[in-house]
């Protein structure tokens, strides 16, 4: 079923919340991770939450809109793989937004409950879930004027200033390496 995104939470949980959620948060998994959820947004400002997805080089995550362009362009204008997959740490996500139908609205593709920091998932990592096969780009992901629409400006701040930012809980971005299928709950292995 695919929605349309609106203010994701009933409630804006307040910086101070959040910062409390960072001990949990910073105790994700280093390696076998999960996938605890999967986003595809098929045009803007609208999500659907499979279970199952196929990722490509050719096409990112199936049916989602980065296909048919996005903010960063190759010369020839394609959209840049280097910003393909959207990663963001499932528990900082929960931390957030709580239940996780409340999660596709962030505009991320992937919910990983594993340490997404740059002391272990720095650019270069290969990761594989399913029988995908991603690797970790050096394109900073920031939160933006919809991601304060959705979950508030302190949730937006938190993720993006001080310890946030150094953990870069806002998310990262991966490229397929090898195209195959993921499922919500797979494990997620580095593999380099």
């Amino acid at each position: 079923m695919t929605q349309t995104i609106h203010p994701a939470v009933d409630r804006f949980r307040s910086r101070e919340e959040l910062l409390t959620s960072l001990p949990r948060i910073m105790a994700a998994p280093k390696d076998d991770g999960t996938v605890r959820a999967i986003v595809v947004r098929p045009e803007p400002g609208a999500r659907h939450m499979p279970e199952v997805a196929q990722l490509s080089l050719a096409g990112g995550v199936e049916g989602d809109h980065w296909a048919k362009g996005c903010w960063l362009s190759t010369g020839d204008g394609k959209p840049h793989p280097d910003v393909q997959i959207c990663i963001m740490n499932a528990r900082c996500i929960e931390a957030i937004a709580g239940a996780v139908e409340n999660w596709g609205a962030a505009g991320d593709n992937l919910f990983l409950d594993m340490d997404t920091s740059p002391a272990n998932m720095q650019p270069g990592t290969r990761l594989a879930l399913g029988s995908v096969e991603l690797v970790i780009t050096d394109t900073p992901h920031n939160g933006c004027q919809s991601f304060i629409d959705r979950y508030g400006r302190d949730a937006c701040l938190f993720v993006n200033t001080g310890e946030g930012k150094a953990l870069r809980l806002r998310g990262i971005y991966g490229r397929v390496t090898k195209d195959g299928t993921v499922r919500c709950g797979d494990t997620v292995r580095k593999i380099g």
